[in-house]
């Protein structure tokens, strides 16, 4: 299968799906990760266009670790909007080209609007990817309708999880991709005060507590037409 995971910032991923798609990777699977936003507005010091391509390189280092491609749309911080047909249709273009097995993303009830206009628009897009004349600038074509699960969001709020992955055996891996962010964990430690991977390890564990396992990662499926599998994907 190929793997799709779509979020708003560089480290959205890792904090919240990356000891699973560490695991797809394991069992043979294909991953892409694709950011939508370039995390340009996240520092106090380092100026925005500087600390975007910092940013992106983080991101490709960390997708190396799983072999996964990596895609940046390239929007700045704040600057997504989920009614724009502009996002709309470029994610389409990369939906169809792609055509993802199974897709990770941002919950809509996420706690910034980056990342429910993240949502929103995987929302939009994968529908209009399946419509054979859905024209955007590149044309036409076509992707099917495929399963759509939401990730965690940072601390769990309104989250719920329907479903439970196992990263026991994948947290290490999950933890040296998150690493690889290390503009953003030395400007939490520095500004913030806050051990970032110490949290992050005290969530998985935490969803590990409730699936009765060392570490875990939570999801909800999105439920409508032709999004819905007869068994599991997620390994």
């Amino acid at each position: 299968m190929k793997i799709m995971a779509i979020s708003a910032h560089p480290d959205d991923i890792e904090i919240n799906c990356a000891g699973t798609l560490a695991k797809f990777h394991k069992e043979g699977h294909s991953i892409v990760m694709c950011n939508c936003c370039s995390g340009n507005a996240g520092h106090f010091v380092i100026p925005p266009n500087e600390l975007e391509r910092i940013r992106l390189q983080e991101s490709k280092n960390s997708a190396a670790l799983i072999d996964a491609e990596h895609i940046s749309l390239g929007y700045g911080d704040m600057s997504l909007y989920y009614q724009s047909k502009e996002a709309r249709d470029r994610l389409t273009d990369i939906l169809r080209s792609e055509k993802p097995d199974l897709i990770i993303t941002h919950t809509p009830e996420d706690y910034m609007s980056d990342h429910v206009a993240v949502a929103h628009l995987v929302f939009d897009a994968t529908f209009a990817a399946s419509l054979p004349h859905y024209r955007t600038a590149s044309g036409e074509g076509f992707a099917d309708l495929c399963p759509v699960y939401y990730m965690d969001n940072l601390g769990g709020f309104h989250f719920e999880p329907t479903e439970y992955v196992d990263i026991s055996d994948t947290f290490d891996i999950k933890m040296k991709m998150l690493a690889c962010h290390e503009s953003q964990m030395k400007w939490m430690r520095e500004h913030d005060k806050i051990d970032f991977t110490d949290t992050v390890r005290t969530f998985a564990r935490m969803r590990g507590l409730q699936s009765g396992v060392l570490y875990a990662e939570g999801f909800k499926q999105m439920l409508g037409w032709g999004r819905v599998r007869t068994c599991r994907v997620l390994p």
